[in-house]
């Protein structure tokens, strides 16, 4: 009788690095043999890759966790893994040792590429593992990890791990370890043999991507003269280091992408200062003049947070003052999330949750005011879009701009998934455009 295949469920939470740590996981899963299911009932492995930045993400996660128990009733042999951010942190890798002991593989951010040993290790004795130890270099194990990705269009290419920022609301330096940088060689040749295999939109990660040691202006700009069609993406981009020098890159590029997205996260200065920014709001204001003066059609988004503890309303007032005058295309928006651990999760703080969720409610109307006709600078204009997949709107095809703009457009005969297409632009909604073809593949 022939051996069935072993089959895994796996699940990430969070960030772009999560998914690609996940996608690392699930290439490790494949090369020992595992298939893949997306009913957990089938699974002969659960896996939970985790996110630690905001509460309510741990609280999901634990909730997933929780449920599990009863497959691990009916499947005696199942293996639970649960991984990642907030593994690594030690108040959570004990909650799951005492209040999860269903629970068989627990590693944190630094061991990932133990993985397969671990797992072997679990079979051979039935006995629960968790590491969470702490290994900040970036050996070489860990570069040649299997990677088993879920898109054959698009890629995520880390160029450095960690973060030295420590902002004062942010727990990621403590999850996730100081800044490495990968070797620039290395990265190139990666991009080099995805761009071969067909890819056509690389995203650059890291968590301050313009900290990168060896010049982050000078790896995209090598980046931009490799051949072949292909656009390049970047996140994330933090205010304090992203130089002149950058934009002036971006700007001359044929590659790299025309969308900043600048995390402001507070339109007051004492604000900024609390949570550890290292900028200004001026400082921030001129950024963004510099790179629209350079780049004339750049799509500007951004992060905001409100309710940071000790913000009083003539802040939060000064957070919409800036909104107008950036005049951003969009923003991801939240209401502050203490995580223990962090020097904020310390602050004093007075507001009250309702008085946040008004805040918030405001600031929203705000967006929308100012960001509501945002794309209707493109009508008119002819955009180079990654024909991505099926449109809405009444289109038969949509795909996003060198801007990072989604575009929903319509074309007789003729299957444009996977190309690059021009689009005449005619409308404008608040969250996309639409167009029409005017040239396909090429220039």
């Amino acid at each position: 009788m022939e051996n069935k295949q072993l089959l895994a469920f796996t699940r990430t939470f969070g960030c772009r690095g999560n998914v690609t740590d996940g996608e690392k996981i699930n290439g490790m899963l494949a090369k020992m043999g595992y298939g893949f299911t997306r009913n957990q009932d089938e699974a002969d492995l659960i896996l939970f890759n985790t996110c630690a930045v905001r509460e309510n993400a741990e609280t999901r996660v634990f909730g997933n966790v929780g449920s599990l128990i009863h497959h691990k009733r009916r499947n005696r042999d199942l293996i639970v893994v649960v991984c990642g951010c907030m593994v690594q942190k030690e108040d959570t890798a004990e909650k799951l040792r005492q209040t999860f002991p269903f629970v068989d593989l627990v590693f944190g951010t630094h061991v990932i590429h133990k993985f397969p040993e671990m797992l072997e290790r679990f079979k051979e004795t039935r006995k629960r593992i968790i590491d969470i130890s702490e290994n900040h270099e970036i050996t070489e194990m860990f570069e040649n990890m299997p990677v088993r990705r879920e898109s054959k269009l698009k890629a995520d290419v880390p160029v450095m791990y960690g973060c030295d920022n420590y902002c004062s609301y942010c727990v990621v330096p403590y999850v996730r370890g100081r800044e490495r940088s990968r070797n620039p060689d290395v990265i190139l040749g990666e991009i080099r043999d995805l761009i071969t295999d067909g890819v056509k939109e690389i995203m650059l990660l890291g968590q301050n991507v313009n900290s990168y040691s060896h010049g982050f202006p000078r790896l995209l700009h090598e980046i931009d003269t490799i051949p072949g069609e292909f656009r390049v993406f970047y996140m994330t981009s933090h205010p304090k280091d992203l130089s002149h020098e950058l934009i002036d890159v971006i700007a001359d590029s044929k590659k790299i992408s025309h969308h900043l997205h600048l995390p402001v996260q507070s339109g007051s200065n004492r604000i900024l200062q609390l949570m550890n920014r290292g900028y200004t709001v001026e400082q921030y204001l001129e950024t963004i003049d510099y790179a629209r003066k350079r780049i004339p059609k750049i799509s500007l988004t951004t992060d905001i947070i409100v309710g940071f503890p000790g913000e009083n309303r003539a802040d939060f007032e000064k957070t919409l003052e800036l909104i107008r005058k950036a005049r951003f295309d969009s923003a991801y928006t939240f209401i502050y999330s203490k995580r223990d651990g962090t020097k904020a999760a310390n602050l004093p703080d007075p507001i009250s949750k309702e008085e946040k969720s008004t805040w918030f409610s405001e600031m929203l109307d705000v967006l929308d005011e100012v960001s509501g006709d945002a794309y209707s600078r493109y009508v008119g204009e002819t955009l180079r879009v990654l024909c991505e997949g099926e449109g809405r709107a009444g289109c038969a095809y949509s795909g996003r701009s060198r801007e990072g703009i989604i575009v929903d457009f319509n074309c007789d005969n003729m299957n444009n998934i996977g190309e690059f297409v021009d689009i005449k632009i005619k409308e404008a909604l608040k969250w996309a455009v639409k167009g029409t073809v005017t040239k396909h593949g090429s220039n």
